[in-house]
């Protein structure tokens, strides 16, 4: 973009911003383009909404599940599992061989790794109920400029690798609800499988799936708990915030075990 929008400026082109209404790749020309430059064009324009969706039902869905007792995926001893599992890895793999092979270290790709799950079930879902909302006619999209003044102690923070939390609840609410949900379900699994169930290993099987995927969660994001219990600098999550994520938490945990069971 850079060297294009250069030659061309340089060339006595002017640049102008354009947004033309229904240029959707799913109806504007899909006969003349082939499906690998569809699929790519459609992944560009739908991917917000993709991401919050996805995120959202894995970091939600397998751990009310958990919760309850209830198997989502195949157990271990099935071979059916190593479907899963390939598919988790290559993924993994494939974004981790992204970040090494452009020069960059392990940490890198970490950071990424939880800054998209955070952007995901936050600032993708806001924009998503912004733009459907938009288009239902039931509110306006507005512009709002923030402040991008930094002081020192935000910059310290930022050669840290140390995130800054003083955001509005609103954006910190979601983030915090998904990381309670799944401590209560990776925890009670936990406690489930060493104390209460009488046949622990048959339990394990069953509900390894689950509980690795909220033990992935959280690990990845651990700056989040952090933040949460562990933080006393200014940067950290407030209390209020953390209390209304409790009350979320404790309604998403109710009303999935009342479906549920």
């Amino acid at each position: 973009d850079y060297f294009t929008g250069l030659n061309l400026h340089r060339k006595g082109w002017k640049s102008v911003y354009l947004n033309p209404e229904r240029f959707c790749p799913l109806i504007y020309g899909p006969l003349k383009m082939s499906l690998v430059q569809l699929l790519c064009y459609s992944e560009l324009a739908f991917m917000p909404l993709l991401n919050c969706l996805s995120l959202w039902g894995f970091a939600v869905i397998p751990q009310l599940c958990l919760f309850n007792g209830i198997p989502l995926y195949p157990k271990v001893s099935d071979p059916n599992f190593n479907i899963f599992s390939i598919i988790l890895v290559s993924s993994i793999s494939k974004s981790l061989y992204e970040v090494v092979t452009t020069g960059e270290q392990f940490k890198v790709w970490r950071n990424e790794w939880r800054i998209w799950m955070m952007r995901s079930v936050t600032s993708y879902t806001y924009g998503c109920l912004d733009v459907i909302l938009n288009k239902l006619g039931m509110k306006k999209a507005t512009f709002l400029p923030t402040n991008k003044v930094t002081d020192d102690e935000q910059v310290k923070l930022y050669e840290m690798g140390v995130f800054d939390f003083r955001t509005a609840t609103m954006f910190l609410a979601p983030l915090v609800t998904v990381i309670l949900i799944n401590i209560a379900a990776f925890v009670g699994a936990v406690v489930k499988a060493l104390v209460v169930d009488d046949d622990g290993d048959q339990y394990w099987e069953k509900m390894f799936g689950q509980m690795f995927l909220s033990f992935f969660i959280l690990i990845s994001n651990f700056a989040v708990i952090e933040g949460m219990i562990i933080r006393r600098d200014k940067a950290k999550i407030p209390l209020s915030s953390t209390l209304w994520s409790v009350v979320f938490s404790m309604f998403i945990l109710l009303i999935g075990s009342v479906i549920l069971c």
